[in-house]
């Protein structure tokens, strides 16, 4: 686990305006559609959630990045994930993006979203690129509203476990790993199910897992995969390095 020795500074309240015409040309069919309202439902296929207080918002931060001269999803394109350490006590062993509640210091979600990303990562926002804030989505557990920020890392930065007790593996995850059939899957567990995917070893399941499917789908990038057979959730976790406990 390689960790940060030295959290470098963060730049609260800079680089929160979202610019959408900065985005790569190989994502602008993707920031099109979420602007015309064809983005893919993320919960699609799964039972509906209550809501929850109003002030327990959060967001997270859905950081691509990849070649800014490609037409087409390039080769080198990858999205930042994490790996929440197994004892914190919610959503403990789960791959998630870089992301938590909303401060009310916090400027607006694409602020909280870096700062969350720099508190666990030690992510450089100025970096990045925001460039279009998805509609809230429920986490189901807790029914919480999630602001999901789309940017774009136009000058990767090293980045690495900056809160252990938080995290305890930062990556990249390879869009076309994401994208390989052999990598997709559904998995269920009780009356819900919703897709997933392989990757390092780990699964990406549940909000994280809803969210790049629907990203792939709205984008275009993904292939045909089996959706139709449904994987019991605990058994696949148990032969995963997410160390994740059903409960």
């Amino acid at each position: 686990m390689q960790i940060f020795p030295d959290l470098p500074h963060d730049f609260p309240g800079h680089n929160t305006e979202l610019a959408p015409a900065k985005a790569p040309v190989w994502m602008h069919r993707l920031i099109d559609r979420i602007h015309t309202g064809r983005m893919v439902d993320p919960l699609s296929g799964s039972e509906p959630i209550g809501q929850t207080e109003a002030t327990k918002r959060a967001a997270v931060l859905m950081l691509f990045s990849g070649s800014e001269t490609s037409f087409d999803l390039p080769n080198d394109a990858s999205v930042l994930l994490t790996h929440r350490t197994p004892t914190m006590r919610s959503h403990a062993g789960q791959i998630a993006f870089p992301g938590g509640r909303i401060d009310p210091t916090d400027v607006n979600a694409v602020d909280c979203a870096f700062r969350e990303a720099w508190e666990e990562t030690g992510l450089d926002r100025r970096t990045a690129t925001p460039l279009v804030q998805l509609n809230e989505v429920h986490i189901r557990a807790t029914g919480y509203p999630v602001s999901p920020i789309l940017g774009h890392w136009h000058t990767p930065s090293p980045v690495a476990v900056a809160s252990p007790h938080e995290t305890d593996e930062v990556f990249d995850a390879p869009l076309y790993d994401l994208i390989d059939p052999k990598n997709r899957l559904v998995v269920g567990w009780k009356q819900w199910h919703g897709p997933a995917f392989r990757v390092n070893d780990y699964i990406i399941w549940g909000f994280t897992g809803g969210l790049l499917s629907a990203i792939l789908d709205t984008a275009g990038w993904a292939t045909d995969w089996d959706a139709n057979r449904i994987y019991d959730l605990e058994n696949t976790l148990s032969t995963s390095r997410n160390n994740e406990r059903m409960r």
